[in-house]
């Protein structure tokens, strides 16, 4: 089976696509059908990033993934973008009504900053609030106070030790038990070494060696709640000074995911994007609640 045809990502990223949209349409042609027209793969572009966010943020990693099931899933999320894309009070209405109020700016420079959709502006916390759903905001919500007292006291932001939180425990399914099932409040996945003195939980997990997934039983510190657990992380990654790289890179979401892949924190090697996106779905989540 085909996949859908979508639009070329320059349509959506680039400022200028949007001159060329406008001059076509004035050459002639439709404004309203053109407008309608961007707006549907504006959407469709937009669906196929949400579905996969939503994937990659929740799915564990596992011994049948692949790059064939890599290139499954691809295709069918865009099969699911195309199908979602279009609706009636749908997103692309309301990318229809930018777009629109964007072209007639476009002689007015102040104005279509102001108005741009695309460009930066609101896009983020919209992709964030879309693709976040009631699992994640409860998450979010859940771990919001203890995660701000840790974060007061470290420096490490609240929201990144919230989407990692997210992302370890697959927004609270996954969590780490103990044999009889009761919680190990062990949020981050930190293993138990020879120096830990706690509680332990003994759990099977998915570790990569050279790039391959493998079933491995490890032990996994414990904790008697989730705060010991967020203090627990925060001393870890700002004494040891094998995370030292992480700790400057509290400006910037890419930098500190891509600081703890380096650091070795986790062995999957799409482990700094997937965090990445788990932080700037807390982010989002976190301006919702205000």
């Amino acid at each position: 089976m085909n996949a859908p045809r979508l639009a070329p990502t320059g349509l959506a990223a680039d400022p200028t696509a949007l001159n060329a949209l406008r001059l076509g349409a004035g050459k002639g042609g439709d404004d309203k059908a053109a407008i309608k027209e961007a707006a549907k793969q504006f959407e469709s572009l937009f669906m196929r990033e949400l579905i996969k966010s939503m994937r990659e943020a929740t799915q564990k990693s596992g011994l049948m993934d692949n790059e064939g099931s890599d290139l499954g899933s691809d295709l069918l999320d865009q099969q699911f973008a195309v199908q979602l894309s279009g609706l009636p009070g749908g997103l692309s209405e309301a990318i229809e009504r930018q777009l629109g109020r964007q072209i007639a700016a476009a002689g007015n420079p102040s104005e279509a900053r102001a108005n741009a959709f695309v460009s930066g502006g609101d896009t983020s916390s919209t992709v964030g609030r879309a693709s976040a759903g009631p699992r994640q905001a409860g998450f979010v919500e859940q771990h919001s106070q203890a995660a701000a007292a840790v974060a007061r006291e470290s420096g490490i932001p609240a929201s990144f030790m919230i989407g990692q939180a997210g992302h370890e425990t697959g927004w609270g399914r996954s969590e780490i038990r103990h044999a009889d099932g009761s919680p190990s409040h062990n949020l981050f996945g930190i293993k138990a070494t020879d120096s830990w003195k706690g509680k332990v939980a003994e759990i099977t997990t998915t570790e990569y060696v050279n790039g391959e997934p493998r079933k491995v039983t490890a032990k996994f510190r414990a904790y008697d709640s989730y705060a010991d657990s967020f203090r627990d992380y925060a001393r870890l990654i700002g004494n040891s000074p094998r995370y030292d790289g992480v700790m400057d890179q509290l400006h910037s979401v890419q930098g500190f995911a891509s600081g703890l892949q380096k650091a070795g924190y986790a062995t999957d090697p799409q482990y700094a994007a997937k965090l990445s996106r788990a932080i700037n779905t807390t982010l989002s989540l976190q301006r919702a609640q205000g």
